[in-house]
């Protein structure tokens, strides 16, 4: 065999290493703080671009990962959904082919029914509420609820709140939801939810929104301030309404075997890394709402302040006539948190 010949071999067979091995590549062993271990190599896929808050904070995470391990444990990142899309991910962590994703908790419905608890609107008294949830007991304890499908939640990610915004009419009050339609992502909940505060729920791709607010389909969303900027909505809806409906985090997920299979000291370097990520991406995610009202206003954009009790009546009987058992006792253990 001649020498291209050889090295097109070659990188064959590495190519198809690499994509058999799935979540890790295991090299020679190595020495780190007195323990032998392997060199790790942690396939991490996701679908959001390289500018998402999301994504650099798990760019932190591999760098402390690294620094933690002294190099002998490091993460791919792979964004853009060029390894999936959310769901396919996530179906890859189940099978051991991929080692990490991030998902909305929304998505893990699917998968974890009392996830559910965490999408409902006015869950969440507020920000403060919200993070005392997630990083106290009741929220540590939903990310290890998915170890029973092979999906072990690392830790929470910031998402935001998700606030109406519009064409033509200011949403000041539920009642000026009356009548219009307003697109929803395809979510029993979010479809519930528009419902009860008298709007026309329109489930509708995000990719095809712009399309669709330009072209009348809908007279307007909902998403948190920098999606709306970012994906330039404020070019066709000229009013935001802070109500903050829901703050759905999105999370961390590492395959559980995937994860068992590591030595409890890269177990431990990994959650650590992952839990100042977490704390990083906060940091980063109110900086990028801030600078996404910014943008809008700047762009003829008015921005409403409103009384979210009123909104919050409108949609308390969902909360109230939960049947999901599991989902139940999670509202009302999240109710519970000071």
């Amino acid at each position: 065999m001649n020498k291209t010949a050889s090295m097109f071999v070659g990188g064959i067979l590495v190519g198809a290493l690499i994509a058999s091995g799935g979540f890790s590549l295991y090299l020679s062993g190595q020495q780190s703080g007195g323990t032998s271990l392997r060199k790790t190599v942690l396939k991490l896929g996701h679908g959001l671009d390289t500018g998402h808050p999301v994504h650099k904070a798990m760019e932190f995470m591999k760098q402390r990962i690294e620094e933690l391990s002294g190099g002998d444990v490091t993460v791919d990142i792979y964004p853009s959904a060029v390894l999936g899309a959310e769901t396919q991910c996530i179906e890859q962590l189940q099978n051991g082919s991929l080692a990490m994703t991030k998902t909305s908790a929304a998505a893990m419905e699917n998968f974890i029914p009392s996830m559910a608890a965490l999408g409902l609107p006015y869950v969440f008294r507020d920000s403060d509420h919200y993070w005392a949830v997630l990083n106290g007991p009741v929220g540590k304890e939903m990310l290890q609820e998915g170890d029973s499908k092979f999906l072990r939640g690392l830790c929470y990610y910031d998402a935001g709140s998700r606030n109406f915004y519009t064409k033509d009419t200011p949403i000041r009050t539920p009642e000026d939801l009356k009548g219009l339609k307003i697109r929803v992502m395809n979510s029993k909940t979010a479809i519930d939810m528009v419902k009860a505060m008298g709007g026309s729920p329109t489930p509708i791709a995000w990719g095809e929104l712009y399309s669709a607010l330009a072209q009348g389909t809908v007279d307007g969303a909902e998403n948190n301030p920098p999606s709306f900027s970012s994906n330039k909505h404020y070019e066709v809806c000229k009013h935001f309404t802070l109500d903050g409906h829901t703050r759905i985090p999105d999370l961390l997920l590492i395959s559980s075997k995937v994860w068992d299979k590591l030595d409890p000291q890269v177990q431990e370097w990994i959650q650590q890394a992952a839990d100042e990520s977490s704390v990083y991406q906060r940091e980063l995610w109110q900086q990028e709402t801030q600078a996404a009202l910014e943008k809008a206003e700047a762009e003829g954009v008015t921005v409403y302040e409103v009384d979210t009790a009123a909104f919050a009546a409108k949609v308390a009987p969902m909360l109230a006539e939960i049947e999901n058992p599991a989902v139940k006792e999670r509202v009302r253990q999240i109710s519970e948190v000071q």
